[in-house]
């Protein structure tokens, strides 16, 4: 962790200052937490227990809405869980689809264990060699400076790896029901008509 001065806040603020009409799909934990800190929306999809599936969930959402721009944030932990997402995402090259995994080397919601992003797993190099176009890996703040470009209008899919400061931070808890972000989510992504589709 030493030399690492991001804060995973101000880098998602700052990036995601013109969001427009963005889809996001965000991991459990931290990840939805640092989201919602930016402001609750319709076009944020939370997962709060679904460990793994944040960058499957963000690939069904580029295919199923190809002229939305959709971007993941996740952590390094969830997405060491899904890593055979990357063969998929690469192998069907949403140009939609981003990815941005906010790096603390750390299970965060488990109690701060080290993962393997610490100890030399490198999550943008696994990237590019399962096919994504443009995969980095994002250090300093001149880095940083790029990513709203990267995440929200490069051709995708994108990796952005975001090494970041392991912070506890003050929970910014969105609504938890189920049911109702799925539905609001619909009727983001598809409109009021959402609201009386099965």
């Amino acid at each position: 962790m030493s030399g690492i001065v991001l804060r995973r806040r101000e880098v998602l603020a700052a990036a995601l200052a013109d969001r427009g009409d963005t889809l996001f799909v965000t991991g459990l934990g931290s990840a939805t937490w640092d989201l919602a800190s930016l402001g609750d929306r319709p076009e944020n999809f939370y997962l709060w227990g679904a460990m793994g599936n944040a960058a499957m969930i963000g690939l069904g959402l580029a295919i199923a809405q190809p002229e939305r721009r959709v971007v993941v944030i996740t952590g390094d932990g969830e997405m060491l869980m899904g890593l055979t997402s990357f063969t998929t995402i690469g192998a069907r090259r949403p140009a939609n689809l981003a990815v941005c995994v906010l790096d603390n080397e750390r299970y965060t919601e488990t109690g701060r264990q080290p993962t393997a992003t610490g100890l030399g797993t490198d999550l943008a190099g696994v990237a590019a060699a399962c096919g994504f176009p443009k995969a980095v890996t994002i250090r300093t703040g001149a880095e940083a400076a790029g990513l709203g470009n990267l995440l929200l209008r490069t051709p995708g899919p994108v990796m952005a790896v975001v090494k970041v400061v392991d912070e506890a931070l003050p929970m910014a808890v969105p609504p938890r029901d189920g049911g109702y972000v799925k539905t609001r989510f619909r009727i983001g992504v598809l409109g009021e008509k959402a609201a009386t589709l099965p």
